[in-house]
């Protein structure tokens, strides 16, 4: 599924108009966003949680020439699925 796929649902299910769905998915968005950034987290229950992983800076090596390369730290989210939601996807038949 993607947003726009996200945003069709919404509006059928809540019975909400077009614009007015993509506004809340967008919110949606908007806040577990704001959270990785203010608190490093955002947390849903039954889904999984989001956090940020911080990685050390290492030398790389360039795939092309093979000359090594200084990568700098970075921090990336990361999402841990939650019990709930690893078990109903388990159940599952493919």
């Amino acid at each position: 599924m993607n947003k726009s796929q996200l945003v069709e649902k919404l509006a059928e299910e809540a019975l909400l108009s077009s614009k007015q769905a993509e506004q809340v998915v967008n919110v949606f968005f908007d806040s577990i966003t704001e959270g990785l950034i203010r608190e490093g987290r955002a947390e849903l229950r039954g889904l999984g949680s989001f956090k940020v992983k911080e990685y050390a800076g290492y030398v790389g090596r360039n795939p092309k020439s093979g000359e090594p390369i200084e990568v700098p730290p970075k921090k990336l989210p990361f999402f841990k699925v939650g019990r709930e939601l690893k078990a109903m996807v388990d159940l599952v038949d493919h």
